[in-house]
């Protein structure tokens, strides 16, 4: 059975993707610090999902496949504590401070767990010689780029959040590391990802609780935006594909910013099917059976106007590729939001 590390544990994601690691036979550890950027009282029931029963006064929890240690990954200390106690095959590092706007608020946070935590785990990865180390990025390291749909073969140079330019430096922490060391490394470029235990701040979550109650949602750039909203069981499983498919070192392979020489690649996880915002909402609103308050609002600093994936190298790879549709997946989300928080649709 091969031991696993997922960081972000008792996040959106990490919670998905421990929950389908688990049902293919790895043992997992996980590693969160449960901070309070959102309610950490949805975290604590996920992990109750996952079969570990909380309390405030522990930090190490234990199940037959399922670990859970409450630490921080920026505090190199408390992750030396979590290496010298297990030999890992595999990392998967989700933990992160996320959010474009919040990084204008405290930019410190960012820099703290998107960088120096990322270094504090990729270290430990190559001094214990992980065979595979994956990482999520994000879509918005895109930035000003114009060409769509996004490409992993585009030049990402122009980000316009400092969320964003965390991102694009752990994809180039990670190629030296790659080069350096032949540390096996894939990123991955998360576009907008939503579906049932999704995360309080994201709009999925934020437009369904508004209309629900009947108040009001910002929709900004006057709705003329557009997302590529993809599933989490599409990104989770994506993620379990590529875990049993590091890529290799190759001195005669072509470089592109995607891929090098060395063992490190970089996919698009995206529905490659972008939707208007307004759409979306109408949307949510046919599943939800209510009509929505709308405030039209300008274009918030650090927002891109369109997120679009291509993913042809993902589908290529492990021949996958997200495929919900939005009405599925906001469908699903609804129905998870009344039955958790007891609301009537």
């Amino acid at each position: 059975m091969k031991t696993v590390l997922v960081t972000g544990a008792a996040g959106f994601i990490g919670f998905h993707l421990i929950k389908k690691l688990i049902k293919n036979a790895y043992k997992i550890v996980g590693i969160d610090n449960l901070n309070t950027y959102y309610d950490p009282t949805l975290k604590k029931f996920r992990l109750r999902e996952l079969g570990i029963q909380f309390d405030n006064n522990t930090k190490f929890y234990k199940t037959s496949n399922f670990d859970f240690v409450v630490g921080d990954i920026s505090n190199s200390k408390e992750l030396e504590s979590v290496f010298s106690s297990y030999t890992f095959d595999l990392v998967i590092h989700l933990a992160a401070q996320v959010g474009v706007r919040y990084s204008l608020e405290n930019p410190e946070a960012y820099i703290q767990s998107n960088i120096v935590g990322f270094y504090n785990i990729i270290e430990k990865a190559k001094q214990q010689k992980v065979s595979h180390f994956i990482y999520a990025s994000s879509s918005s390291v895109y930035g000003l780029n114009e060409k769509v749909p996004y490409s992993t073969s585009d030049n990402v140079d122009h980000p316009i959040s400092l969320y964003a330019a965390t991102k694009k430096s752990n994809e180039l922490i990670a190629h030296t590391y790659s080069h350096l060391y032949d540390l096996p490394t894939t990123g991955l470029r998360f576009f907008t990802v939503y579906g049932p235990w999704g995360r309080p701040d994201m709009a999925t979550f934020k437009f369904t609780k508004a209309i629900l109650e009947g108040k009001p949602i910002s929709v900004y750039n006057f709705g003329k935006m557009q997302r590529d909203f993809t599933y989490i069981d599409d990104i989770v499983e994506s993620i379990a594909r590529l875990a049993t498919k590091p890529f290799y070192r190759d001195e005669s392979r072509p470089i592109s910013p995607a891929v090098s020489k060395a063992p490190y690649r970089v996919f698009n996880i995206g529905n490659h099917s972008p939707v208007n915002l307004l759409d979306f909402v109408h949307t949510l609103e046919k599943v939800i059976g209510k009509k929505a308050q709308i405030e039209l609002m300008p274009l918030q600093p650090g927002d891109v106007l369109t997120t679009y994936a291509d993913v042809d190298d993902l589908a290529e790879y492990v021949d996958f590729r997200p495929n919900t549709s939005i009405e599925q997946g906001l469908k699903n989300f609804v129905e998870w939001y009344v039955e958790f928080y007891k609301v009537t649709a």
